[in-house]
C-alpha cells in the first residue's frame, strides 16, 4: 500500500509539472510533518475539518482550514488506518504491530481503550448503519468486528486470504473486501457477520447510490510450486467488472 501511494504521488507530481495549471487541480500549500517512519492511509473528517495521517507509531492530526498540524494520537504501533465515527465522537486506529485497535475521543484525541483484533490489522472502516468498526487483518486472514459504542468484539470473520482494503454499503447491508493474494472480492453480510459472496477481482470502487461495485480484475498465470509474491498477470486480460444488487 505504501509503495502504491508513493508511486501515485510521483506520477501526480510528474503530470502536474508537465501540465502546469491546465487541469482542475493546482498545487496548494505543503504541510510539513517531519519525523521518522512510514505511512499508509489518510482519513478525512470534512465536518470537523480534520485530516488524520498514519505515521509509523502515531497519527498526525491536521486542520484542513489552517493547513497545519494541530494534534497527535500516540501509541499506535504500526498504524495503518483510522476510521472516523463522527456520530459517536470516536475514532479507531488499526495498530498493525500490536494486533489491536485504539479507540480515541475525537475532541480530546485521548485514548479511551484498546481492543484486541486479529493478526496485523491493516485497513479499517466504520459501518454507521450498525455502529460497527471492521478491521481487515492481513496476516490473520480475517475481519474483526467491533461494537463502536461498547468497544467489544462482536465477531471475527474468517476470510479466504489476506484482506487489503474494504468498502461499506450501509443501505445494502454489505461490506466489500478485496483479498490481495487470491484475486478475489469477498462480500460480508453486516447483519449476520458472514461472507455472503465471492466475486473474483482484486481492487474496487463502490457507488452507494446504485449499490454498484466496480472491480479491477485480470487473469493470472499459474503460480509455480513454492513461489512467493503475486503471480504474473496474463497480458491482455485486464478488465473492469460490475456487480449490482438484485
Amino acid at each position: 500500500m505504501r509503495h502504491a501511494l508513493a508511486a501515485a504521488a510521483i506520477l501526480y507530481l510528474s503530470a502536474t509539472s508537465l501540465q502546469g495549471q491546465d487541469g482542475p487541480y493546482h498545487a496548494g500549500k505543503e504541510i510539513p510533518i517531519g519525523g521518522e517512519g512510514g505511512w499508509d492511509y489518510l482519513s478525512i473528517d470534512p465536518a470537523a475539518h480534520r485530516l488524520y495521517v498514519s505515521h509509523a507509531t502515531h497519527l498526525v492530526v491536521i486542520d484542513t482550514q489552517a493547513n497545519k498540524v494541530v494534534g497527535d494520537i500516540p501509541d499506535t504501533p504500526g498504524v495503518h488506518g483510522f476510521a472516523i465515527a463522527a456520530d459517536l465522537g470516536r475514532g479507531f486506529s488499526s495498530n498493525g504491530r500490536e494486533n489491536k485497535a485504539s479507540i480515541v475521543d475525537l475532541k480530546t484525541l485521548k485514548l479511551i481503550q484498546k481492543v484486541d483484533t486479529g493478526e496485523n490489522p491493516d485497513a479499517i472502516l466504520y459501518e454507521p448503519g450498525r455502529h460497527e468498526v471492521y478491521t481487515m487483518n492481513g496476516r490473520g486472514k480475517s475481519a474483526t468486528v467491533i461494537d463502536a459504542q461498547s468497544g467489544k468484539v462482536v465477531a471475527t470473520i474468517p476470510l479466504e486470504g489476506k484482506p487489503e482494503s474494504a468498502q461499506a454499503d450501509s443501505r445494502a447491508g454489505r461490506v466489500y473486501v478485496n483479498i490481495e493474494d487470491t484475486n478475489a472480492i469477498q462480500v460480508i453480510d453486516t447483519a449476520t457477520h458472514k461472507v455472503a459472496a465471492r466475486p473474483g477481482a482484486r481492487t474496487m470502487a463502490l457507488d452507494p447510490s446504485t449499490h454498484t461495485i466496480y472491480l479491477s480484475a485480470t487473469d493470472y498465470e499459474p503460480r509455480p510450486a513454492g513461489a512467493k509474491g503475486r503471480p504474473k498477470a496474463v497480458v491482455g486480460t485486464f478488465r473492469v467488472l460490475t456487480y449490482q444488487m438484485k
